[in-house]
Order: C-alpha cells, then sequence, then structure tokens
C-alpha cells in the first residue's frame, strides 16, 4: 500500500468513526430524553385532591360533570343524581400516586398517533381531565391518550388473548406542557365521559310481599296474589270459576324486587309519553313490614324499561300488648317493637330517596313477573274422548240356556 492510498484509507476511519458516533449521541439523546422524568408523580407532588370540587370529562361529543355540591358528589347531566363517590375518590387517589414510565418530546403527527389531538375525527381524539375547585378555578388539566398495549406470552395466547395484546399503560398529556408526552403503567380503563357509568348504583329492594298485583292495560291480562302468612301458599285473588293458581308458576312471580339493579336515569327532556309512561303497567306490592310499593313501567326498548316508584309505610305507631302479658316481658318485647320501628323507619327514609325519578332498569328484573293471567294458572286436563261410532254391527249374544254348537 502506498502513502496516497494509506491517506484515502485514513480519511474515511475517520469518516465512518465520527458518523457512528454523532449516531450514538443521537441515541444518547433520545434515551435521556424518555428517562427524563421517569419515577416522578405524573400528577405532581401537591396535587389537591381534598380540594377538587368539579371533574369535567370530555370526548369529542361525549361528556359528563361530576360535581361536589354540600359534600355529596352527584351527575350533572343526570338531574344531579348522586355519583358514585367510591369510584371518584378511588380515581383521585390513583391519579395522585400515579407515576411517570417515560416521557418524550414529539409533534403534532405524533400526537395524533397516540390520539392526544383537541380537534379532529373520533379516533384520534383525546379524552380532556379538568379538575376545578368549588369556585370553578381549574386546578389541573390532563389530556388521556392511546392505551399503551402488551405483547402477550405464550400462557395469553392460549387462552385466547390474541396477537394485539392487552393495556398495560396509557399516554397522556398534561396542559401545562403540550410538547411532551407521558407514559403511565395504569390505563385507567374505568374513566370513560358517560354520565350512567358515574351513577350510585345502589337501589332499593323489595322484602316479604305478602300482596303482589299486575295491572294491564288489557284488563284480563291483570292478576293478583296473596297469601296470609310468610311461610304460606299465595293463592289467587279474584279467581272466577275453576280458575287455580299454579304453585310453580306463581313460584317465579312471588319474589318481585328481591335484588334489582338499574342502567341509567332517563335523560333530560324525555316526558312520559315518550317513555310509555303514560300508559303504564302497574305493579303494587305489600309486604309483612306493612309497606306499599307501587311501581310504574313504561315501554320497554333496548332490553330495559323506564320504571317509577314509590312507597307508602302503614307501620303501627303502637305496639299491641299479646293477650295475658307479664310486665316482665312487656319490657322485653317494647325494646324489641322500638328497635324494630327505628330499623323499617330507615329502610322507609332510605328507599324514598329513590321515588320520583325515572330508572332504565334491565329487562330481566321485571320481565318474569310481567305474566298474563291465564300464564299463572293450573291448565286444565282435556276430558278423555268416547269412541269414535264406527257402525259395526256387533254380535248378537247367545240365547239363554242354548248350547254353543
Amino acid at each position: 500500500m502506498n502513502r496516497k492510498q494509506f491517506g484515502i484509507l485514513l480519511v474515511l476511519l475517520v469518516i465512518l468513526g465520527g458518523g457512528g458516533w454523532y449516531i450514538q449521541q443521537g441515541r444518547n439523546r433520545f434515551a435521556s430524553a424518555g428517562e427524563q422524568g421517569t419515577g416522578q408523580k405524573l400528577m405532581g407532588e401537591s396535587f389537591p385532591i381534598n380540594d377538587i370540587a368539579h371533574l369535567h370529562i370530555v370526548q369529542g361529543s361525549n361528556e359528563v360533570n361530576l360535581i361536589r355540591k354540600q359534600d355529596v358528589w352527584k351527575v350533572a347531566e343526570r338531574k344531579d343524581f348522586p355519583a358514585n363517590f367510591a369510584a371518584i375518590s378511588d380515581f383521585l387517589i390513583k391519579l395522585r400516586d400515579i407515576k411517570v414510565v417515560q416521557q418524550d418530546e414529539v409533534g403534532d403527527t405524533d400526537k395524533r398517533r397516540l390520539q392526544l389531538l383537541a380537534t379532529g375525527d373520533g379516533t384520534n381524539l383525546g379524552m380532556f381531565l379538568d379538575f376545578k375547585n368549588a369556585d370553578e378555578k381549574t386546578l389541573s388539566t390532563l389530556v388521556l391518550g392511546k392505551k399503551h398495549l402488551a405483547k402477550p406470552n405464550e400462557q395469553q395466547l392460549q387462552y385466547g388473548m390474541g396477537d394485539a395484546g392487552f393495556a398495560d399503560g396509557r399516554y397522556v398529556q398534561s396542559a401545562a406542557n403540550q410538547k411532551v408526552v407521558m407514559l403511565i403503567s395504569d390505563p385507567l380503563n374505568s374513566i370513560e365521559p358517560k354520565p350512567a357509568d358515574w351513577l350510585n348504583k345502589d337501589f332499593f329492594k323489595v322484602e316479604r310481599p305478602k300482596f303482589i298485583s299486575v295491572s294491564r292495560q288489557v284488563a284480563s291480562n291483570s292478576w293478583a296474589i296473596t297469601r296470609e302468612t310468610e311461610s304460606g301458599e299465595w293463592t289467587l285473588v279474584g279467581a272466577v270459576g275453576e280458575e287455580k293458581l299454579d304453585s310453580a308458576r306463581a313460584s317465579g312471580v312471588s319474589n318481585p324486587f328481591a335484588s334489582p339493579s338499574f342502567n341509567d336515569i332517563a335523560r333530560n327532556g324525555a316526558d312520559d309519553t315518550q317513555l310509555g309512561l303514560d300508559k303504564p303497567v302497574i305493579i303494587q306490592i305489600e309486604t309483612f313490614d306493612d309497606f306499599s310499593y307501587t311501581i310504574k313501567l313504561g315501554a320497554k326498548k333496548d332490553d330495559q324499561y323506564p320504571m317509577v316508584m314509590t312507597i307508602n309505610s302503614n307501620y303501627p305507631k303502637e305496639r299491641t300488648p299479646s293477650k295475658d302479658e307479664k310486665p316482665e316481658d312487656k319490657t322485653k318485647a317494647d325494646k324489641a317493637w322500638a328497635d324494630r320501628r327505628k330499623q323499617l323507619e330507615s329502610q322507609l327514609a332510605n328507599t324514598k330517596r329513590y321515588e320520583n325519578w325515572v330508572f332504565m332498569v334491565p329487562a330481566w328484573t321485571v320481565d318474569t313477573l310481567l305474566k298474563d293471567r291465564k300464564e299463572l294458572l293450573v291448565e286444565k286436563k282435556d276430558e278423555p274422548k268416547s269412541p269414535e261410532n264406527t257402525n259395526t254391527p256387533k254380535p248378537e249374544p247367545f240365547p239363554a240356556n242354548e248350547p254353543v254348537k
């Protein structure tokens, strides 16, 4: 190799070495940007969860406003129906403690890919969370973007997880720094801008029924059943002719609303005519605790019914002593009666909270109760038919005392 060739080779080595160094430095800068902020709390060290009185969640045309009024969280889009305090509290605590896994500077193209856009088509829109205090002053704003998917392992693939994987994190952005996107290790799956998801789903329930009636628009389909004691047999009220209640069929309607639930509250602006409550099915229930329920059902739609409930109590104000009651038994009986009355008064007050709301209840809650009268009766057995006349001549009997030939 001559001196000229050696010089050319040396220049090439310098160029290649410099290029490699430049590329490595770029990688280091990118890695450094990703590691910067790792381990820090997403909402900072002083996220004031106790000062938050209004949580506004919006994504495109969908939104929900959760507002704390007199220390009770309510859903504004559902006429201030009580919100699920546990869900709100758990979310705020989780958000306070979540730490950043990675963060990077991004441009508009990356925001679209990570679904963090403020405007545009629905698939790329971010979910905006605005945290306000009682004076409606914004304390913090967060944008939730695309969920991060982890690749499933072999065992998860065997259970049908699929190649797409499962969500193990989420890309988020703070309004304070819109050039940086952060990755957290929680997908926050429960956070949606849907009012129904944030309602307090606690509900009333009927216990120890003694009388049940269902009044339909067609009177012949209406019915009522009753029983004298809690362990007694149900009987049909107003049985006509040979009508008799089938005990097996009655068992399906004899314990209504023992554990009901609801999906949603009827939206603002829906009137009785639209909901079918102008011509309702009316259910009346009386219990051995002297509670009387009146429940109205509207028209079934999307596998649910609009429902309105009212409750009254005829519980006696004073205890009636038993015959020949001894003085030593009176004190004990009076205390037991007072304790029971207090319990029932609390149950009545709790149930009355659900009056005057129009609930959307799932069909399974009431479908088993909405039977026609004939479906509860013992089926009539068909009478045996007489043999048909075939006009075949019958053999004449042998004459008396005449031998058979």
